[in-house]
């Protein structure tokens, strides 16, 4: 049989031509095969798609959208084949909203760097099914270069995921089986004598990341000493016989510590019944054997308790004896004695502690010793200083907030406290906190929970508060800055920090501690401290206490050229005794004045104190300055609140 194609038309004719018809035949049988053909071919990729579960497509970057999708694909997302092919914004909707940003991440990379890309992602169907996709992309490129369109392919997975997961699932409840019952599994190659164990042996044995456990010679190494020989010749004894073994030995982790197992091993041997593999497991059964010789170790150990406790009281009054060093707080006078034994006292508890001082006395040193001595020095310290943070921001800065919680919230954020998590938040000038954050902060002290800055989800805290200020937070109660509720809170172990003038003689320890630092730190040698030096230090009263003695030390290092140190004794002036408060009210004239300066910046800022937009800021002058003087001249304040 053959395919012929004819092509018949009317010629017209002329005066002596009578008009005729024209036939043209071609015979087509070739192309008709070939479609024939091409038709199968498609028919048979089709299928092989369905089967492969793999579809196939093209998509345009001009015009951001599907050129062409293969029936597969549609049957893979959940389409209607009748239904118009999706644009990149219709397809992002079916990505899974936690793949979504990583998705177009690497497209975008893709498109950047002309190449290839290859990922995992999820979809979710119109009818809540969710689906496991592999795709694969790839560029095609004109003559200059820039992408024409990109085709690639989309397998379903989601049967491989599945299997996987339920294969991890099994594997995981076989672990935690022998995690719960302390027993682990292990398998000799015999042919190439390599070991292969489960995690639980590396945790029976007290395995290190670093250490080479694929030989024998690496776990009879740990067997005690006593027992090794008689496990090595019943192992030999066993594999030559090609039999069972069941023993009982001690191991000896790398600290020292003795643990007691019961092993068993079995033979596994091929068709021709030649040896393979030996596989067995080993049981932990240390708290047994513990059992039968604990007595007999009570007395011993308790006698050693007592020696250790009476050698480490001991050392603790040979260092309150001589200079006292406690991490980096240096001294050894009777006001920072009374500040040890605080710490030392507190930091075993989660008691919240509450450190006053004046600026520069080391507070934030104290809380970093409660915590280092503390049961949760392992895990995280965080310090926010309350002061320095604008108080639009202070409390997205402690909770975290949500993204879109506010202008710039691009993303989600952890605060403070979620970091804090398990260990300890230092609150440095805590007396600063505008009031709104107060509420919150007394909610985590009181109920141990908070929510993120424009979240609805409650979360849970362990976290352990040491907050400190320089101002006296009575005062501030009375003025109505601070919570009373929440200074109680706070205030459940207070430590007041001494200012360096009444700890005059830890000064020359001090000055020998930083001359030390900060002359190694600038590569000297100095070998004395001028005399005259030290007798200026002990009569300066040092108004910016142990930091200004910091900042001084470490410029006069600078300056000094030979193997003494000195400073300069215009640096050490003495300075005027702070004035005392007039006894009666200012002259009516300049109350009057100053009084309409300060309710002019409190209108200003709608009666804010603190902050960058606060009143004190606009007048230039603290914030306890301007509470005092509010106080003196009776201005009501909150009038000017809106």
């Amino acid at each position: 049989m053959i395919w012929v194609s004819n092509n018949v038309s009317l010629v017209p004719g002329t005066e002596r031509v009578p008009r005729f018809i024209m036939a043209l035949s071609e015979d087509i049988t070739e192309r008709k095969r070939a479609e024939q053909a091409l038709r199968r071919s498609e028919a048979y990729l089709a299928e092989a798609q369905r089967l492969a579960k793999t579809g196939s497509w093209a998509y345009s970057p001009a015009a951001e959208k599907c050129i062409y999708w293969s029936d597969e694909m549609l049957r893979i997302f959940g389409l209607d084949p009748q239904s118009s092919l999706p644009d990149r914004e219709e397809f992002l909707r079916l990505v899974h909203p936690e793949d979504r940003d990583r998705f177009n991440e690497r497209i975008e990379r893709s498109r950047r760097e002309k190449s290839d890309f290859v990922q995992d992602y999820r979809v979710v169907l119109t009818d809540g099914m969710i689906k496991h996709i592999h795709g694969i992309g790839h560029p095609v490129l004109d003559e200059t270069g820039n992408i024409i369109q990109y085709v690639g392919t989309d397998v379903d997975v989601t049967e491989q995921k599945r299997s996987e997961e339920k294969l991890r699932h099994t594997e995981a409840d076989l672990l935690e089986a022998q995690r719960i019952s302390q027993t682990g599994s292990w398998k000799l190659d015999v042919s190439s004598g390599t070991v292969t164990v489960s995690p639980q042996m590396f945790r029976i044995f007290g395995v290190k990341p670093d250490e080479d456990t694929s030989t024998l010679d690496f776990w009879f190494s740990r067997i005690h000493l006593e027992d090794r020989k008689r496990i090595q010749e019943l192992f030999e004894r066993s594999r030559i016989q090609e039999t069972d073994y069941d023993a009982e030995y001690r191991v000896v982790l790398s600290d020292g510590a003795i643990k007691h197992l019961h092993a068993v091993g079995h033979p596994v041997l091929n068709k021709s019944g030649e040896l393979v593999e030996f596989v067995g497991t080993a049981i932990d059964v240390t708290e047994q054997a513990q059992a039968r010789i604990e007595l007999e170790k009570a007395f011993e150990e308790i006698k050693s308790l007592k020696d250790r406790l009476r050698d480490e009281n001991l050392a603790l009054r040979e260092q309150i004896d001589q200079a006292f060093m406690f991490e980096d707080i240096v001294g050894s006078s009777p006001a920072l004695q009374t500040v040890l034994s605080s710490i030392v006292k507190v930091a075993p508890t989660d008691s919240t502690v509450l450190i006053t001082g004046e600026t520069g006395t080391g507070k934030e040193l104290i809380a970093r010793a409660v915590h280092k001595h503390s049961q949760r020095s392992g895990q995280a310290f965080i310090s926010v200083n309350c002061a320095s943070i604008p108080s639009s921001l202070i409390a997205s800065e402690l909770f975290g907030h949500e993204k879109g919680a506010f202008t710039g919230a691009v993303q989600r954020r952890q605060g403070r406290f979620e970091l804090a998590h398990s260990g300890t938040i230092f609150l440095d000038e805590v007396g600063d906190l505008p009031a709104e954050t107060q509420i919150a902060l007394l909610r985590v002290l009181q109920e141990r929970q908070f929510e993120r800055v424009g979240g609805n989800r409650v979360l849970t805290t362990d976290v352990r508060v040491i907050a400190a200020t320089n101002r006296d937070l009575t005062e501030a109660i009375a003025a109505g800055t601070f919570r009373s509720d929440l200074f109680y809170r706070l205030n459940v172990f207070p430590i007041e920090v001494p200012p360096l003038r009444k700890r005059k003689e830890d000064i020359p320890m001090l000055v020998e501690y930083f001359v030390k630092r900060y002359a190694e730190k600038a590569g000297k040698h100095i070998r004395r401290i001028d005399n005259k030096t030290l007798q200026r230090c002990q009569s300066y009263p040092w108004p910016g206490n142990i930091r200004e003695l910091q900042n001084i030390v470490e410029r006069s290092v600078i300056f000094c050229s030979g193997d003494t140190f000195w400073i300069e004794k215009a640096w050490l002036a003495s300075v005027q005794p702070p004035r005392p408060e007039l006894a009666g009210p200012l002259p009516d004239t300049l109350q009057n004045q100053e009084r309409k300066m300060i309710e002019t910046a409190l209108a200003e800022s709608k009666g804010k104190v603190a902050g960058p937009e606060g009143a004190a800021a606009k007048l230039g002058i603290p914030r306890s300055t301007l509470d005092t003087k509010i106080k003196q001249l009776g201005i009501n304040k909150h009038k000017f609140h809106l």
